[in-house]
């Protein structure tokens, strides 16, 4: 659900940005003012693994399309709201700057829809209210199995909104929509199942991590040390490996425009903000749609697997791009909170 910048005008991807900008402004004061140093390296290795788990795509039987995890609903339930926005916020500005996924002038699209809904909308009105301040696997599990539905229907609503408020194409609203939402439904499911598996783990294996996400006391202190380290792995395991068996489908945003329009892409107007943009993303982007520049990819088939060098290093380098970024926004914050402090 990555949005081109052909889909946006400037007005609304300006306006989008604005609204991403002060919810980066808000969320970082959040974590400035509820810093645990135990939540830094957690954003960073969680942030990694984010980065790898978009990479699969999985395809949704008998549409001829596939999907790929949002992660915002994990990233809300293990970090909390503010902390999981700017983790997400992070992600998709690596994939934008340095793998060309998803435009610049739509990065502020991006981060409002996987970032916002699931954790500003979905995280506190459906996974708290069914969660509560209560530690048990099948309210966990069915919290974060809805609310990472209802996040990213959201988020598609928001993609189908934004493009029809830039009015940049003749795309027609209601068979957009009627394509768009089912299929996010799908993949929305899937999201559901693998965000309850990942939070539930987490949760059997150090609770503590949920418990600074919830209530006004403290989390008890306790080392964190294995959980990263599983983490780090599955990051490490499934962007330089399982990344191979990723299916070559069209994504759903793929398959509604090509559904409603004909055809899975549209062109951005090349003068302007759009060139500009457009134009600089090709310098900062050394692996374009996490390949080597030269080397065409094939879609419409799995492949089991599509062995590509390019495809590991691309989730490895980024997957330490975003550690390293994140890891740099906590050390910012916490000089900050340090400056703050009365004496």
């Amino acid at each position: 659900m990555h949005m081109a910048d052909a889909l946006i005008s400037p007005a609304v991807g300006g306006t989008l940005w604005a609204a991403t900008a002060g919810l980066i402004g808000y969320s970082s004061r959040k974590v400035k003012r509820d810093m645990d140093d135990r939540r830094i390296p957690l954003m960073g290795v969680l942030g990694a693994f984010i980065f790898a788990a978009q990479m699969i795509n999985f395809t949704i039987p008998g549409t001829g399309s596939s999907g790929h995890l949002g992660g915002g609903m994990i990233l809300a339930v293990l970090l909390g709201p503010a902390a999981a926005f700017l983790t997400l916020a992070s992600v998709l500005t690596v994939q934008a700057l340095f793998f060309a996924d998803g435009g610049l002038l739509a990065l502020g699209c991006n981060i409002f829809n996987l970032g916002f809904f699931p954790c500003f909308v979905a995280y506190p009105l459906i996974y708290r209210p069914i969660v509560k301040d209560k530690s048990g696997e099948r309210r966990i599990a069915i919290g974060a199995t809805l609310s990472a539905v209802l996040g990213l229907q959201l988020g598609a609503l928001g993609v189908v909104l934004e493009t029809f408020f830039s009015g940049l194409s003749d795309l027609p609203l209601v068979p957009f929509l009627v394509m768009m939402q089912p299929i996010h439904l799908a993949i929305g499911i899937v999201e559901g199942f693998v965000t309850a598996a990942v939070v539930v783990f987490v949760w059997k294996a150090k609770p503590e991590i949920l418990e600074m996400t919830v209530g006004s006391t403290p989390a008890a202190p306790a080392s964190f040390k294995k959980v990263l380290a599983a983490l780090f792995v599955a990051a490490a395991v499934t962007g330089g490996l399982v990344s191979w068996f990723a299916s070559t489908h069209p994504d759903g945003l793929e398959w509604a425009l090509s559904r409603s329009i004909g055809h899975e892409e549209m062109e951005a107007p090349r003068r302007g903000l759009h060139g500009w943009l457009a134009a600089l993303q090709e310098k900062t982007a050394f692996l374009p749609d996490y390949g080597f520049k030269s080397a065409p990819k094939q879609e419409g088939q799995d492949a089991w697997p599509a062995v590509d060098p390019a495809t590991s290093l691309s989730g490895l380098l980024g997957g330490a791009l975003t550690l390293i970024a994140l890891g740099l926004i906590g050390v910012l914050l916490k000089r900050k909170k340090k400056h703050h402090v009365p004496h």
